[in-house]
C-alpha cells in the first residue's frame, strides 16, 4: 500500500495543526481568510459534494473565475478523493458542454458572473445532474445557489488517498486546437512546490503571491493554491477577467505582493502602461511563462520597474515550470536551464542528443509528469514515451546549458529549404519602439512559396510603417527570415494562458 498523503490536507491541515490557523491564506477584493476560515470552507464544500453523490474518482467540473469558492471546490473535491476537472470560464457554453461531457461528470459548478453559459453547457452535457452557480441567482438554469449547495449536510471527513492517487485533471491551453484533459496526481503539487517553488523562488511564510495567470491553468493552479499554501504564505486572489494593466497596478500597490506571476505578453502590456516607476516596489521576483519572454520585453521591464524577471517553460502535462532562469544563473531571452529535479534533452527526428546550437525537439522527464491525457490512447502514448514527455517544443542549447525556444514545431517555417523560428522573428520585430506584440506564421505568396508573414499589434496610437519595418528586419535578420508582408491588428488569438494560436492566423 502508498502511504497516506492527500493534497487538501497537505495544504491545509497542518497549519492548523502547527498553531497557524489565524495567518492569512487569501486575500481578495480587499477581503481575508485565514487558514482555519479556509480550512473549515473547504471542509464543509467537501461535504456538500459528497452530499449531492460525488464518489471518490468521480469528476467535479469547475468553470469557475479566480475566486475563494474556486480553492474550496478544488481543494474540497480532492479531500474527498473526488477529481476536480478546471476549465475556462471565458469559454461559450457549448464548448464548456464538451469538455464536461468528456470528462463524463455529473456535477459542475460555475461562476454566477457566467450563469448565462449554463443552459448550452447543460445541452451539450446530457449526464450532469447538478449545476452549482456561484452567488444566490438560480434563474439561469442552475438546479441550486451557492448557498443552497453549502447547505448539503454531507460526510465531511477525508478520505484516505496516496500521492499516486487520482488528484485532479487540466485542460491543455488548446494553442495547437482542441483541449486535451491531462490526469495528474495527489503527489503532483508537491513536486512541484519541491522542485521549482523552493529551489527557484526560494518562497517562504511571509511571501505574498500574485498570478495574473489565472487558476483553472496549471501555471496559476501553483502560483495561487500550491506554491502559497505549501508554506503558509498569502494569496492574492482577483476574479476579474481579463486584467487590465491598470487594475494589476492597483493591485499590486494595494497588496503588496513579494511574488509576481505573469505572462510575455501582459508584461509588454504593462511596459506599454507608463505606471509609476515605484509601481512594483515591493516584488522581490517576477516570474513568466506560456510563452517565450523576449529580451527586449524582459530588459524594458527591469528598466522601467526595477524588478528581474524569472523566464521559465512548463506546460499542462509537467505542471509547471520545469526549466526556468534563477536569480543567480541566468541569460535573457532564453528559458534558462532545468529546474532542480527535472531532466532535459534536445533531440533529433531520429531521437538522438543534438549539439550545441542545433535546432531539435525538447524532452524533459520529472516526478510531476501527467499520467496521460484522459481517453486520447493514440496521442498519450505518442507524447508520453517511456519517462520522456515529447514537448513539441523546438529548442537550441548553449555549450552551458541555457535552452532558446524556437516555436512549437508544428510553427516552424521552412523556407527556401532553411528553418524560421516564428519566435526569433517575433524576438526582433517587438524590439521596434512601435510594436507592443508580434506573431509570425507562414503564409503563400502568389508564386505558392511560402514566406514568413508578420501580424503586429502597434503599441499605443503609433503608427506603422511596412517599408521602416522592412528596413528594421533587414538590419536584424537574414533575408528568408524577414517578413514578406505585415497585417496590422488590433489582437491577436490567443489561448487563455496567453499563447498564440498561430493555427488561426494561419487559416
Amino acid at each position: 500500500m502508498h502511504d497516506h498523503f492527500n493534497a487538501s490536507e497537505w495544504l491545509l491541515d497542518r497549519h492548523l495543526e502547527a498553531g497557524d490557523g489565524e495567518r492569512i491564506a487569501i486575500r481578495c477584493q480587499g477581503q481575508s481568510i485565514s487558514y482555519e476560515e479556509l480550512q473549515g470552507l473547504v471542509a464543509q464544500t467537501s461535504g456538500a459534494l459528497r452530499a449531492r453523490g460525488v464518489r471518490p474518482e468521480e469528476r467535479v467540473a469547475m468553470a469557475m473565475l479566480d475566486s475563494v469558492e474556486f480553492i474550496s471546490v478544488f481543494l474540497g473535491a480532492m479531500r474527498i478523493g473526488a477529481v476536480p476537472v478546471p476549465m475556462n470560464p471565458l469559454l461559450p457554453g457549448r464548448d464548456l458542454g464538451v469538455i464536461v461531457a468528456d470528462s463524463r461528470a455529473r456535477v459542475a459548478v460555475i461562476s454566477g458572473e457566467k450563469s448565462a453559459a449554463i443552459e448550452d453547457l447543460k445541452a451539450g452535457a446530457p449526464e450532469v445532474e447538478h449545476v452549482i452557480a456561484t452567488g444566490e441567482a438560480t434563474e439561469t438554469g442552475a438546479t441550486m445557489s451557492w448557498a443552497q449547495f453549502q447547505a448539503g449536510e454531507g460526510d465531511q471527513s477525508l478520505y484516505r488517498t496516496s500521492a499516486e492517487s487520482p488528484g485532479f485533471w487540466l485542460c491543455t491551453s488548446g494553442s495547437t486546437g482542441h483541449p486535451k484533459l491531462a490526469m495528474h496526481r495527489h503527489g503532483d503539487l508537491h513536486v512541484t512546490y519541491d522542485t521549482y517553488a523552493r529551489n527557484v523562488l526560494d518562497v517562504g511564510r511571509d511571501d505574498r503571491f500574485f498570478s495574473v495567470g489565472p487558476m483553472f491553468h496549471a501555471y496559476g493552479l501553483g502560483n495561487s493554491i500550491s506554491f502559497p499554501f505549501a508554506v503558509g504564505a498569502t494569496s492574492i486572489v482577483e476574479p476579474t477577467r481579463p486584467p487590465t494593466p491598470q487594475l494589476v497596478a492597483d493591485i499590486v500597490s494595494a497588496e503588496k505582493p513579494t511574488l509576481f506571476f505573469c505572462i510575455p505578453t501582459f508584461y509588454a502590456a504593462l511596459n506599454a502602461a507608463s505606471l509609476p516607476a515605484d509601481t512594483f516596489a515591493s516584488v522581490r521576483w517576477g516570474a513568466s511563462a506560456a510563452e517565450q519572454l523576449p529580451a527586449e520585453t524582459f530588459l524594458r521591464f527591469e528598466e522601467n520597474y526595477g524588478v528581474t524577471i524569472l523566464d521559465g517553460i512548463g506546460s499542462t502535462e509537467m505542471l509547471h515550470i520545469y526549466m526556468s532562469n534563477s536569480a543567480d544563473h541566468r541569460m535573457p531571452g532564453t528559458s534558462g536551464v532545468p529546474v532542480p529535479g527535472y531532466e532535459v534533452r534536445v533531440t533529433d527526428e531520429s531521437g538522438n542528443d543534438v549539439a550545441p546550437g542545433e535546432p531539435g525537439q525538447l524532452l524533459v522527464r520529472g516526478d510531476s509528469t501527467a499520467t496521460g491525457y484522459w481517453c486520447r490512447s493514440d496521442t498519450s502514448r505518442s507524447t508520453f514515451v517511456g519517462e520522456w514527455l515529447h514537448t513539441g517544443d523546438l529548442y537550441t542549447r548553449t555549450e552551458d546549458g541555457f535552452h532558446t525556444y524556437l516555436g512549437r514545431i508544428d510553427d516552424m517555417l521552412r523556407v527556401g529549404g532553411e528553418w524560421v523560428s516564428p519566435a526569433e522573428v517575433e524576438g526582433v520585430l517587438i524590439e521596434h519602439a512601435d510594436v507592443l506584440e508580434a506573431a509570425a506564421v507562414g503564409g503563400r505568396d502568389e508564386a505558392g512559396i511560402l514566406r514568413p508573414i508578420a501580424y503586429l499589434i502597434p503599441a499605443g496610437e503609433n503608427q506603422l510603417d511596412p517599408e521602416q519595418l522592412t528596413q528594421f528586419c533587414r538590419e536584424r535578420l537574414a533575408g528568408f527570415k524577414r517578413p514578406k508582408r505585415f497585417e496590422i491588428v488590433s489582437e491577436l488569438p490567443k489561448t487563455a494562458t496567453g499563447k498564440i494560436q498561430r493555427y488561426k492566423l494561419r487559416a
